[in-house]
């Protein structure tokens, strides 16, 4: 996938260019995000991020057509998509740190972190219109546009319950999967969904790559909650227990918040105004005692399961389904 994640940044960089000098520093503040430039605007080597999304997008495109190119505008702004809901996230989380650097807003302050993200939003966007100069048509580009504002809009819902949940106690799993579904299946679904519609008109077969992106986008999701309780903040370059400081409503703490028997242990933590370090010990442990790690691993494999389904209803058989195959392992059994 070398190759792919090459023309990639390509586009990209091509993409995240300032129109005017006077608006170099705020493009360099979308190269920081990306990890191309340092605070001072100095080229550097910082972590990337993993492009699963838009590596999904063009996987998805040369499977049904057999060249992945025509996709590159699209694989673009679903990465930039990605990229400013990072930047929003983390000021909605204030989050110091993402990938091992400070966040935008850290650097930056509030204000030049929230316009930072409405602008690559926008960046992204308009990357979209030149599926034109790769022979897509206007009406499919329409469709493709539409498809996309779903998409953006579904992702900002999903966040607003993420949110909102944090000061309530009566979040069901149910309540969760439609977070989520919003939150960060629509923008996997919406890469492999558009990845195919650039390639093919068989919406037969666009709608088996939704639904796979969908159901991986939801195991992906409880793999990410997995992390955000167990994971080593030397890998993932987050800091510890960022999710349960947060009082983030991952399936795990679900498990335990609706437990009938310890439920009401972790209730009256959570309804303390602030955690500390103590309180997050004790969050691990009755979650250990619920083994809530490995029922939510399991749901996250029964998701894995059903969008190995949907991709085997494609039809399709080749390389690149192979690679996606590939990627939703990757995605699913991650450590940082």
């Amino acid at each position: 996938m070398d190759k792919l994640i090459a023309a990639l940044d390509a586009a990209l960089r091509e993409i995240v260019t300032a129109p005017d000098p006077a608006y170099e520093k705020y493009y360099g503040m979308f190269r920081y995000h990306l990890g191309w430039v340092n605070e001072n605007f100095a080229p550097t080597q910082a972590d990337t991020g993993k492009h699963f999304r838009a590596l999904l997008a063009l996987l998805s495109c040369q499977a049904v057509s057999g060249d992945w190119k025509n996709a590159l505008p699209l694989a673009a702004a679903i990465e930039l998509a990605h990229n400013f809901s990072l930047i929003h996230d983390d000021i909605e989380d204030a989050s110091d740190a993402r990938r091992g650097r400070a966040t935008v807003w850290k650097v930056w302050g509030l204000a030049q972190g929230l316009n930072a993200g409405d602008g690559m939003f926008v960046v992204a966007r308009r990357a979209l219109h030149r599926l034109s100069a790769n022979g897509i048509g206007a009406e499919k580009l329409v469709q493709i546009l539409k498809e996309f504002d779903h998409m953006t809009l579904a992702l900002c819902q999903g966040q607003f319950l993420d949110i909102s949940f944090e000061t309530r106690l009566d979040v069901s799993v149910a309540d969760y999967l439609q977070m989520i579904r919003g939150k960060t299946a629509a923008l996997v679904s919406a890469a492999t969904k558009l990845g195919a519609r650039v390639g093919t008109n068989a919406e037969r077969v666009i709608a088996a790559f939704a639904q796979f992106g969908e159901n991986i986008g939801l195991a992906f999701q409880i793999s990410d909650d997995i992390l955000g309780m167990w994971g080593d903040p030397e890998i993932t370059g987050k800091p510890a227990w960022t999710d349960i400081f947060a009082k983030k409503k991952s399936l795990p703490a679900l498990i335990a918040l609706n437990d009938a028997r310890d439920g009401a242990a972790l209730r009256a933590i959570y309804a303390k105004p602030a955690l500390d370090a103590t309180d997050a010990v004790r969050v691990l442990e009755i979650l250990d005692a619920l083994n809530a790690r490995a029922h939510a691993q399991n749901r996250a494999d029964e998701f894995r399961v059903a969008a190995e389904d949907a991709l085997n209803r494609t039809g399709i058989q080749n390389d690149a389904i192979n690679q996606i195959r590939e990627l939703a392992r990757m995605m699913t059994r991650r450590i940082r």
